[in-house]
């Protein structure tokens, strides 16, 4: 079945436009307040399941509490009298919902048809101003029910800050299975987590396609460290690179065209640029240091990496081609694991400080330099959400190492999935439709 599914705006009430609408919440001010968003019961239409409806809810209230820019009032906390009720209110009733603190309600209903078909219909209103701010509805096969929460979820964080959500994106990992590492995928709230390797050995660094449809990685399947591809549904496994030595750390360009990565042999290690297709490898830096872990800036032009030329591994940008190499980072005597963010302006990495790993932020220009995790364990590879919102992290605070996220500004980190332990590197996927 061809996985698609429809989008219809309700016409009955007048809809504004993204660039007409009022932005809420400044997500890129230093700090922010969470919007107070009230959450009502969904109302299940005809003859819809309730637990059904009841698991829309669920997912959508995870949603944007994930999102770190509301402070959720889900409906078993509501006052004795609203806890029961459902559905769209009429415009005198706005003034109810604002009572017990809330600026924001979304109410929406849940129909599942008898051809299986899901509809899903949502309204946001302003409490404040008492007013009406959008109204959609989404339709699609019954087995898309997460892919159209996620879309209503990504449209209320549209509303309100004036840029699309995220949560339609999937992030993947490597997660530690028996004695070997595989390749795990889930979505930006840690649902619908999949193993996508299964062949027992170390697979290391995973790196999405900017398309989407393939992730490269390191496995020392054949004993050499090559570099493969795999479609994210765990098909289409293949070898991309076997040259002597390292074949690891892959990072795409951002027009999917080429892939730059360490490779070296006896020690040494060097970015070098390869095509699409693993071949044409050139070498890009010259120094006498190891060098490794590749970011491409967005608009293709740079490639941050790690050199340890200076005597410890620091953080330095050169052009696409090698050329005009600069060392960004000078404070701490060890950084790594640099991620460069969609936005273009920041660089996160991972830091050693006061004996533990921590992740800090930088522009690309040196300046603003900022520690986002601290007193919370060791903190490593960090990677950018697709929309430069957030940062994906993995983290020992909790005993084994486990995935986070957390605002860019280091707000709300929270665990990405419910496993005891053993995540790491994890990598954001582009926008996904």
């Amino acid at each position: 079945m061809k996985k698609y599914f429809s989008l219809s705006l309700l016409l009955l009430l007048m809809v504004n436009t993204p660039a007409e609408a009022r932005v809420y919440l400044d997500i890129n001010a230093p700090t922010f307040v969470q919007i107070p968003i009230v959450l009502p019961k969904w109302k299940a239409v005809n003859k819809t399941p309730p637990p059904l409806t009841a698991k829309v809810y669920d997912i959508l209230s995870n949603d944007l509490t994930l999102a770190g820019f509301f402070k959720v009032i889900d409906h078993p906390r509501f006052p004795s009298p609203f806890r029961e009720k459902e559905g769209v209110p009429k415009s005198n009733a706005l003034q109810e919902w604002a009572s017990f603190g809330g600026e924001i309600l979304l109410v929406g209903e849940t129909l599942l048809d008898s051809n299986s078909n899901l509809i899903l219909k949502f309204h946001l209103f302003d409490l404040v101003e008492q007013k009406h701010l959008v109204g959609k509805q989404y339709e699609g096969p019954l087995q898309l029910l997460r892919k159209m929460v996620h879309r209503i979820a990504d449209e209320v964080v549209l509303q309100l800050t004036g840029e699309r959500g995220v949560h339609n994106t999937r992030i993947a990992f490597v997660s530690l299975q028996g004695g070997g590492k595989e390749i795990s995928v889930s979505d930006f709230d840690g649902g619908e987590l999949r193993q996508i390797t299964q062949n027992q050995s170390l697979n290391l660094s995973p790196a999405w396609a900017p398309d989407g449809k393939n992730i490269a990685f390191t496995s020392y399947l054949r004993r050499n460290p090559d570099l493969y591809l795999i479609d994210p549904d765990g098909h289409n496994f293949r070898r991309l690179t076997s040259y002597p030595g390292l074949n690891a750390a892959p990072a795409w360009s951002p027009d999917g065209k080429k892939i730059a990565l360490m490779m070296g042999m006896e020690g040494k290690s060097d970015i070098y640029l390869i095509d699409a297709n693993g071949n044409n490898p050139k070498k890009l830096t010259t120094g006498h240091g190891n060098e490794a872990s590749p970011t491409w800036s967005p608009d293709g032009k740079q490639i941050a990496f790690v050199s340890d030329r200076s005597g410890s591994p620091q953080i330095y940008i050169m052009g696409s081609d090698g050329s005009n190499v600069r060392r960004l980072t000078f404070e701490g005597s060890y950084n790594s694991k640099p991620s460069w963010s969609p936005k273009g302006d920041r660089i996160s990495y991972c830091g050693r400080a006061e004996g533990r790993y921590d992740i800090f932020t930088i522009g690309v220009d040196g300046s603003g330099l900022q520690r986002v995790t601290s007193n919370s364990g060791s903190n490593e590879s960090p990677c950018w959400s697709p929309d430069g919102r957030y940062i994906a992290f993995s983290s020992n605070r909790l005993g084994g190492s486990k995935l986070f996220i957390m605002n860019a500004n280091g707000f709300n980190q929270r665990p990405l999935t419910s496993a005891k332990g053993g995540e790491s590197s994890p990598a954001w996927s582009r926008q996904l439709e």
